[in-house]
């Protein structure tokens, strides 16, 4: 009987030491194969895999797309690419972002659970937002266990806060303590089953949002990225949100992701102004040097550079007081 050998590890801010300390834990005979999603740029190549290579004992690569599953291996997802599984062999995708990440941690641990059902444990680390609340969830819904950083000693509290929230977690660990833990779990014996996936999950995972306007109730919101009508589902109680397109959202990255658009916007709207005063001023100008500038022309474009000016400002005070806030 296998045990739990389909270790799935999320982290975004802070996740480097998180991720490094796990792995130097890990011993080198550890009977499981170890994923690994970390939130980085989407451009260039990550080191991850040397820095957790150099951690521990295991060998740590960039997982490619289709090779074999194999235990007391490190599988990092590459730059700008989801790390996906199915029964036996990795997949890697292009397909669009989650929680505005790519690679995200909800997909890994989704694909995952949908694969290897209670052969899973999902572990959640330190990171922003909630990435990996979702896929948490779905990791319990197929019968695989939860461990979570406490977020007390957590660089960056939010993940492992989001997940203890919304999800019934087995574990909460501090950091040096996963390591350890994740051993002994290996090599438990998988004594309960979980529900198979439902007809055509599979599919649509790996083919990663292709038709989601199947799932769902209209959500009368819009996706921040590409504008297309959300639809909110539920998966074991946590709120998702996908458009046509593919990208998804938990309602925490969602209400960032749309403050993000708001704040272009009024930037978009501040510049827009700044044009319009410089555009008035140069119509004024230009008309003085022909000698056809009237002074009732004169004050016209004046007053028109003053209340764009105004305007302008108003709308850049209310955005650095609003940074401020945050900050």
């Amino acid at each position: 009987m296998p045990g739990h050998d389909i270790i799935l590890i999320g982290a975004s801010a802070g996740g480097v030491q998180a991720l490094s300390a796990v792995a130097a834990g890990l011993p080198p005979d550890l009977p499981a194969a170890v994923f690994v999603v970390l939130h980085i740029a989407p451009y260039g190549r990550s080191a991850m895999p040397s820095i957790l290579a150099r951690a521990g004992a295991l060998p740590a690569k960039h997982a490619e797309d289709g090779e074999p599953v194999e235990p007391g291996r490190i599988y990092v997802a590459p730059a700008d690419h989801h790390l996906m599984l199915e029964p036996g062999r990795v997949r890697i995708s292009r397909a669009p972002t989650e929680n505005g990440q790519r690679p995200s941690v909800d997909v890994l641990f989704r694909s995952a659970a949908q694969a290897y059902g209670p052969r899973c444990i999902g572990v959640v680390l330190t990171g922003n937002l909630d990435d990996g609340t979702a896929g948490l969830a779905v990791v319990k819904k197929y019968g695989g266990l939860a461990v979570v950083q406490d977020p007390d000693e957590a660089d960056y509290p939010s993940m492992p806060h989001s997940a203890l929230q919304n999800v019934e977690v087995d574990h909460v660990s501090p950091l040096a303590d996963i390591a350890p833990l994740l051993a002994e779990l290996a090599r438990e014996p998988v004594t309960t089953t979980g529900p198979l996936p439902e007809e055509g999950d599979m599919k649509t995972e790996l083919e990663h949002g292709k038709d989601p306007e199947e799932k769902g109730v209209p959500s009368d919101l819009t996706c921040p990225e590409c504008g297309g009508s959300l639809r909110e589902s539920r998966v074991e109680g946590v709120i998702h949100f996908r458009c046509r397109t593919g990208h998804a959202y938990s309602p925490e990255t969602l209400l960032v992701k749309q403050s993000d658009v708001v704040d272009a916007a009024i930037w978009a709207a501040v510049r827009a102004l700044q044009e319009n005063a410089d555009l008035a001023r140069r119509m004024d100008r230009r008309l003085r040097q022909t000698g056809m500038l009237t002074q009732k022309a004169h004050e016209r474009y004046e007053r028109r550079a003053q209340e764009a000016e105004r305007h302008a400002e108003v709308l850049r005070r209310l955005l650095m007081e609003d940074k401020a806030r945050i900050g």
